[in-house]
């Protein structure tokens, strides 16, 4: 399996077929079919949801733990920025430019940081058990939603290579 990332390899078979991971990745008709739909947003956003996942359990394995410092997960900004069709994007003529205006949504990642919290001393765990795990419901319900987006982008995809209709 090349390239498989994330959203691929998630918790739910068949949600994500690899052929089309791999058609999206490789191949100019990927490029042209599914990269003019929502998929590649989707991709991205499964798979900052499952970094997300792993980044909230191990906080909450890590809440008794002297001197563990809570870490983050940063995604939705960048997104909504490279979304944002009100912002222009910049053209550079060079690789060593500097990016200006909004990112390609293909060049947005899932960012793992490490708060600054000038109020926490350091040494202190600044892990709050009921802050970690109503994020963790808040991130499986935008996994779930984006599981359930997906399975209609791909059942559309899959009428019109069929050539049938789709029910709403």
């Amino acid at each position: 399996m090349i390239g498989i990332g994330i959203a691929e390899s998630c918790f739910c078979p068949g949600v994500f077929p690899i052929f089309v991971a791999e058609l999206l990745r490789m191949s100019l008709l990927g490029r042209l079919v599914v990269g003019k739909t929502n998929v590649p947003t989707l991709m991205k956003t499964l798979d900052a949801s499952m970094l997300r996942a792993r980044v909230l359990a191990n906080n909450i394995a890590n809440v008794n733990t002297p001197g563990y410092q809570r870490v983050d997960v940063s995604f939705e900004e960048e997104l909504r920025g490279a979304l944002d069709k009100g912002r222009l994007r910049g053209a550079s003529t060079n690789r060593g430019h500097m990016a200006l205006g909004r990112k390609d949504v293909s060049k947005v990642q899932a960012r793992v940081d490490r708060p600054i919290d000038p109020s926490q001393p350091s040494g202190v765990n600044n892990v709050d058990i009921d802050t970690e795990m109503a994020k963790l419901a808040e991130n499986q319900i935008v996994y779930n939603y984006a599981i359930k987006f997906s399975k209609g982008v791909y059942s559309k995809l899959n009428a019109a290579i069929q050539a049938k209709s789709v029910q709403g």
